[in-house]
């Protein structure tokens, strides 16, 4: 009897609700809160401006022409392709290059920019691809940007595509497979493994996040 009882109860458990696995939480970092806020320094460019990071912003002061901000927590533990880096940048004073960040491209071992408001205030673009910078190659695309307001920046690094959005518009879709991805001469590689940088102006970032994509 102790037997069939049992028997009874397991075959009841075995009929209740499958149990569904906790799905997991998405790898996301945040480069601007915590601990990680304290991992920006100087990048190193002659006469470059002053940076700061204060309640998860990230300031840099008009340079000579230049200035880089670089955050060196990019460990292995952080996704080097397939991966979206999203962040928001302000001018605050000036009217070319602001919020231009510098980025791992892991399939390529290397590294490209994200230019935005650059040449004379208008371009957007990746530097470089075939060694032709964002003002001459395909991603090239031009944007009136105002100063003091926030835009919105999103950067997909795929193994075989870099794409970005600003304010939610596509700006860059480029096939990288079979191409060279270099950065563009000059210090821009001060920034590395991944940073800001200016160019005669005085910006701010915040919300830099960093989210590991399906396929990583």
């Amino acid at each position: 009897m102790l037997f069939r009882l049992c028997l009874f109860s397991l075959l009841l458990a075995g009929c209740g609700p499958a149990v569904k696995p906790t799905p997991q939480a998405p790898r996301t970092w945040s480069l601007l809160a915590g601990a990680a806020a304290a991992q920006w320094q100087q990048a190193g460019i002659p006469d470059e401006g002053k940076i700061q990071v204060a309640n998860g912003e990230l300031t840099l002061a008009a340079g000579q022409p230049m200035t880089g901000a670089k955050w060196v927590g990019w460990t292995p533990d952080l996704p080097q392709t397939n991966y979206a880096l999203t962040y928001e940048a302000l001018r605050v004073e000036g009217g070319d290059i602001f919020g231009m960040a510098t980025f791992p491209v892991g399939s390529h071992q290397s590294h490209a920019t994200f230019v935005i408001g650059g040449w004379g205030g208008t371009v957007t673009g990746i530097s470089s691809i075939d060694f032709q910078d964002a003002n001459e190659n395909q991603t090239r695309a031009e944007q009136r940007f105002e100063n003091n307001r926030w835009y919105k920046v999103r950067i997909e690094v795929r193994p075989e595509d870099l794409r970005a959005w600003v304010d939610d518009r596509i700006v860059v879709n480029a096939s990288i497979k079979g191409r060279q991805v270099t950065l563009r001469s000059g210090f821009i590689d001060h920034c590395l493994p991944f940073g800001f940088a200016t160019w005669n102006t005085k910006a701010r970032v915040r919300a830099v996040h960093v989210e590991a994509l399906r396929g990583d």
